[in-house]
């Protein structure tokens, strides 16, 4: 298993679908799964019936998870970069590859 070129608490643009160009952070990744949820992006609604934890029922709405290959990590000024691995001081950093600016470490 590779690592992980997006995490937790990452600045994220959504490449396609239908909330293509949104941004948001990270909140949960799954990297066995290769998918992430992002705040605010991917939102869907669940029609629930009044219950005991919840007796007043109605709409909920939750953060679908969507694939890492749909998100990119966000540049300073807003634009999607990838991400690339090196070794600075014998740690294995996150590089932004159109900057080359070091996005944690």
């Amino acid at each position: 298993m590779a690592a992980a070129k997006i995490k937790k608490g990452d600045q994220v643009i959504v490449l396609s679908g239908k909330d293509k160009g949104k941004t948001g952070t990270v909140t949960a990744s799954m990297p066995r799964d290769g998918k992430v949820i992002v705040g605010g992006v991917n939102v869907a609604t669940r029609h629930r019936k009044p219950s005991q934890a919840n007796p007043q029922g109605g709409l909920e709405k939750i953060e679908a998870p969507l694939h890492i290959s749909k998100v990119a990590h966000v540049t300073a000024d807003g634009k999607p970069t990838r991400v690339r691995f090196e070794t600075q001081d014998g740690k294995k950093v996150r590089v932004a590859v159109k900057t080359g600016e070091k996005i944690d470490g």
